[in-house]
């Protein structure tokens, strides 16, 4: 049988894996827990009750966490001329178009979030089988081809993120870093989680949220109460 480590004694000492914690103390102790020499990810899991194979009850939306997802995020602008300075000024990384297609095709995805324009989307749609493996294509429905290009970089620059709902029925998304405070954490899961509920399918009958975890990079999953979670 294998010994734990120093750190694994320690985490073993403050952690009950079979134990559900209230909001609170989940959001506190993953901080905890967390040993890593770099910022981790702390992660939130959702699982709902929902039949994604049925295309009324996929769940997919976006929201602004209010205190970010401590990671720097690399926005691509895809627009036409008289949209480059106003990306540039919302704090866009990169701006162009024929250019960038170019890079694409070549093999150039070193961004995290690429927004463009309806006029160009024909254009950006060729690229669908380089970009969507990636989850890079544009999309209307979050909010990442519009004309606002401006407000749409702001918006990612701040906090924004995409949510999608995967074929096991859990939508799996960071929400901040271990270094946050755990009300920086606790504010950006409530927002996350109200924005889940706000989209639950008028045909998912019984529980929508069946159960909400929390870990971070290369620890173990912190399930939380749902009945401290207010507004479930």
């Amino acid at each position: 049988m294998a010994r734990l480590t120093k750190k694994q004694r320690e985490v073993a000492k403050k952690y009950d894996l079979k134990r559900i914690y209230p909001l609170d103390n989940a959001v506190r102790l993953v901080g905890e827990i967390t040993h890593t020499k770099f910022d981790a990810s702390v992660d939130i899991a959702v699982r709902l009750g929902v039949d994604p194979r049925k295309s009324d009850q996929m769940v997919r939306g976006m929201v602004v966490l209010p205190h970010g997802t401590g990671k720097e995020i690399s926005v691509l602008v895809l627009c036409t001329p008289d949209k480059e300075q106003e990306a540039r000024e919302a704090g866009a990384d990169h701006v162009g178009l024929d250019e960038y297609l170019k890079k694409i095709e070549q093999g150039w995805t070193q961004v995290d979030t690429i927004i463009t324009m309806p006029a160009v989307m024909a254009k950006v749609g060729k690229l669908g089988k380089i970009l969507g493996p990636r989850g890079l294509m544009p999309n209307p429905k979050t909010g990442t081809v519009t004309m606002d290009v401006g407000k749409a970089v702001q918006e990612v620059k701040k906090g924004k993120i995409d949510f999608k709902v995967d074929k096991y029925g859990i939508v799996h998304t960071s929400i901040g870093r271990a270094s946050f405070s755990s009300e920086y954490l606790k504010v950006n899961l409530l927002e996350l989680l109200g924005s889940i509920v706000k989209l639950k399918p008028t045909s998912s009958k019984g529980d929508y949220i069946k159960s909400v975890s929390l870990s971070s990079t290369m620890s173990q999953s912190i399930f939380i109460d749902k009945h401290s979670i207010p507004g479930l």
